[in-house]
């Protein structure tokens, strides 16, 4: 494995609010040509031994020390956990040179990083078997990249994927060709939209990630605190990367071929990715599974606890075959002691 040292900013940013998991490590798993990617481990599986590891994927614009609570929760479950930023945000490297433009010319880059981070650092580094737990974008990669994931991961839970925009297919149709023509005219790096980024003093009742007040306040507080893990804009080159990515999950020999059993969790108030094609694209799969969390906002996991909690047992159910709770053995039964107590305790003369 290809590793190098630190850079000088510091590994992650924790806070007594946002701590995080116990003996978490840092490193940057190096690609060449300057090109690091940042990853962390979270090994301490807490109850016994380790059940195995969730390779989590965050979402876009999105960094490690936002899933510190969700990495300790599946300590406390019994798994150790292997994250990483994608490239473009986070503490990985950039790929313009405007730190602040999410930018990625196909969603491949994403699965090849995918497959280094998990060929590299998890299969040397963490236990097996081995899961996925997705959120977003992470959901979109891991569909892309499930053909070559097959041979080593047992399952995949997708939280509000992003395979596919909300709104009209015409819709989505007229932002795809845009955001093609600005790409094919070498206008790729050219930033489209603010990237979604929480505001001080802003309404929760407009929030459409999350309902939670207190992890609104602890994202924020993160984003204060390091806005270099956080981009301002995404590309033409990024948005058109994307739906071409989710228009291949419409080919039936594609998802003939995805063999992994996946659940996919939507949330029912997610204004942000489509639900329907989600639903969808589970049913076509044949080994898919669906599940709607009514209520909840785009982000299920700095959701409010009655819709964050349902969602962490969903996965846990769903993972339960394939990366069961390791139980310590019965103690060893003497039978010839167990033989002579019960003739102790029989009355005299019985047999």
């Amino acid at each position: 494995m290809s590793e190098t040292s630190a850079p000088l900013a510091a590994p992650f940013v924790g806070s007594p609010d946002n701590p995080p998991p116990t003996d978490v490590e840092f490193g940057f798993l190096d690609l060449g040509r300057e090109r690091r990617l940042r990853y962390a481990l979270a090994l301490g599986a807490e109850g016994g031994p380790s059940r195995g590891t969730v390779i989590l994927l965050q979402g876009r614009n999105e960094a490690s020390e936002k899933y510190f609570e969700t990495m300790r929760d599946l300590n406390r479950l019994g798994f150790c956990v292997a994250t990483f930023d994608w490239r473009g945000q986070g503490r990985s490297f950039r790929s313009t040179r405007s730190p602040t433009v999410g930018h990625v010319t196909r969603v491949g880059h994403y699965a090849d990083d995918l497959l280094r981070v998990f060929s590299e650092v998890v299969l040397a580094r963490c236990p097996g078997p081995y899961a996925i737990l997705a959120h977003s974008m992470g959901g979109l990669v891991a569909l892309a990249a499930m053909e070559r994931l097959e041979p080593r991961v047992e399952r995949m839970v997708l939280l509000a994927p992003f395979v596919g925009l909300p709104g009209s297919a015409f819709k989505t149709r007229l932002i795809g060709f845009l955001a093609g023509s600005l790409h094919w005219a070498g206008l790729g790096r050219v930033p489209l939209r603010r990237a979604r980024r929480i505001e001080p003093g802003a309404s929760l009742a407009d929030n459409p990630l999350t309902s939670d007040r207190a992890r609104v306040e602890r994202n924020l507080a993160l984003q204060i605190a390091a806005p270099d893990l956080f981009v301002d804009s995404l590309s033409a080159s990024w948005l058109r990367a994307v739906l071409k990515a989710q228009r291949r999950l419409d080919d039936s020999d594609r998802i003939a071929r995805m063999r992994i059993p996946t659940l996919f969790i939507a949330a029912g108030a997610d204004r942000i990715v489509s639900k329907r094609t989600a639903e969808r694209l589970a049913w076509r799969m044949r080994s898919g599974h669906f599940l709607r969390v009514p209520g909840a906002r785009h982000e299920l996991l700095q959701e409010a606890d009655r819709f964050r909690e349902p969602t962490l047992s969903a996965f846990e159910a769903f993972l339960d075959s394939a990366l069961p709770r390791v139980r310590p053995p019965e103690p060893a039964v003497d039978t010839a002691l167990v033989e002579e107590a019960l003739v102790a305790a029989l009355p005299a003369g019985a047999n």
